[in-house]
Order: C-alpha cells, then sequence, then structure tokens
C-alpha cells in the first residue's frame, strides 16, 4: 500500500497529502512496492500516456496523488497480470468511465480480430510463463527478444517456458536498452554472472548433495544469501568504479 507525505494542514493552504510532488518523492514512494522501478521507467510510462503529471513553467514535473495510484495500478498491472501497455490503458480508461472491467488472467490470450480475452488453453503460473506473457511483460516484439535469447541474456526452460527471474532479466534488458545499450554490450554482465554462479555452486554442492533434507534446505538458503550478496557487491563494485571515473 503506498503512503503518502502526512502532516499537519495549516489554514488556506493545501494538505500534505494534496501537496504535488517531484519525480524524486515519487519514486521514494514506489519502490516500497516496486523495488525495481526507476526514473527512467516513470518518464517512459509518462510518455506512453499512461500518466500526464503537471508541469511547473520551468518544465519540472508536478504528481498529485492520483497520479502516483495510477502509477501504481499500471506497474501492479504489468508484474502480477503481464499486460501490455495498450491493454493496461484500456482498463484504467474503462475505470475512469465508471464502468468495471475484468482483467484477463496471467494466461489469458488476446483475439486481435475482435479485442476479446480468452482463456488459453495452459495459463502460466507464478514461476512460469509463455512466450507472449514474456513479451508482454518487457514490452518488446519478437525479433528483440530472439536477440536477447541469441546473445543467452534470455534462456527458455526446457518445456520453452520461462520462470520468475527471467521476467526480471528481460525487464532490465529492456530498460537498458532504453539507454542505448545493446545485447553486445551485455554479454560481459551474461559472463560475470555465469562466473559468480559458479562460484556459488561450489560452496553449496557437497551439502545439496547430502541426504538429510535438512541439509539440502540450507544448502538452498545458503545459495540465495550467497547469490543477494554477491549481488551487493557487484552494485558497490560499479558505484565504486564510476566515483572514480566521474569525479
Amino acid at each position: 500500500m503506498l503512503r503518502t507525505p502526512t502532516g499537519g494542514a495549516g489554514h488556506g493552504t493545501a494538505t500534505a497529502e494534496a501537496r504535488p510532488m517531484s519525480i524524486g518523492t515519487v519514486l521514494i514512494q514506489l519502490r516500497e512496492e516496486f523495488p525495481e522501478v526507476t526514473i527512467s521507467k516513470i518518464r517512459f510510462l509518462e510518455a506512453e500516456g499512461l500518466i500526464e503529471p503537471q508541469r511547473t513553467p520551468s518544465g519540472y514535473r508536478k504528481f498529485a496523488p492520483r497520479d502516483v495510484e495510477r502509477l501504481a495500478q499500471v506497474l501492479r498491472m504489468q508484474r502480477d497480470h503481464y499486460l501490455p501497455l495498450k491493454v493496461i490503458r484500456e482498463h484504467l480508461d474503462a475505470l475512469a468511465r465508471g464502468e468495471q472491467p475484468v482483467l484477463p488472467s496471467p494466461g489469458a490470450q488476446r483475439d486481435l480480430t475482435d479485442g476479446v480475452w480468452e482463456a488459453g488453453p495452459a495459463g502460466p503460473t507464478a514461476a512460469r510463463i509463455g512466450r507472449a506473457e514474456l513479451l508482454a511483460a518487457a514490452e518488446v516484439d519478437e525479433e528483440r527478444l530472439t536477440e536477447w535469447e541469441s546473445y543467452g541474456l534470455i534462456v527458455p526452460s526446457p518445456d520453452g517456458g520461462y520462470d520468475a527471474e527471467m521476467v526480471t532479466v528481460a525487464k532490465l534488458v529492456a530498460d537498458l536498452g532504453r539507454f542505448g545499450l545493446e545485447p553486445r554490450h551485455l554479454r560481459a554482465m551474461r559472463a560475470s554472472a555465469d562466473r559468480e554462479a559458479g562460484l556459488v555452486e561450489q560452496v553449496v554442492a557437497p551439502l545439496r548433495r547430502h541426504r538429510n533434507p535438512q541439509t539440502r534446505a540450507h544448502a538452498e538458503a545458503t545459495a540465495n544469501e550467497l547469490a543477494e550478496l554477491s549481488v551487493r557487491l557487484h552494485a558497490a563494485l560499479v558505484q565504486s568504479a564510476l566515483r572514480t571515473r566521474l569525479p
């Protein structure tokens, strides 16, 4: 649940809840529920017409509480239903008209001839989605996804589906692409991730081979903790390197 800034309201002044917010303040509020959201993502959603914040005479964005809640709705529908932005916009417009539209399930497929959503033969679970859902979640076309796969950035499961981690990777690759970073630029990150995964595997492999179920469970917890520490170390090293290059 999003929290808006609170505080006492003075006589004849707007309450803190109704006071327009900067994009940085909006980002802080949204990250409580959506840790991966970025300013570039908010600007992208604005460019796509999902939100229309006011602008000051000098051009700065000012977001009303209703803008922040609409942003949260968009991000939830992307995260929970893997819907393309066009469908999200149609859904929000229908709500604004007082209608009560029903969101398609994550496994639904759209008949583009009449705009009707119909249930697909096998909807994705929380851990696995299909190719169409991944395309919608990352907001890219088939050609772009195929390119990502050719560089090893996106790897489908043996059954052709994609797990939750691949959804996250796809969204991040798409966001980086908006800054001009192509898949060929990201191959080094893929190789680094594989090396780090190999180090984690060396540590937990003996535990995973143990016959005791509790020991195997401990191996999974250890692997998760090592992965988190590895990500934090990588982020700190990048920040440190940037400080030396961009004084």
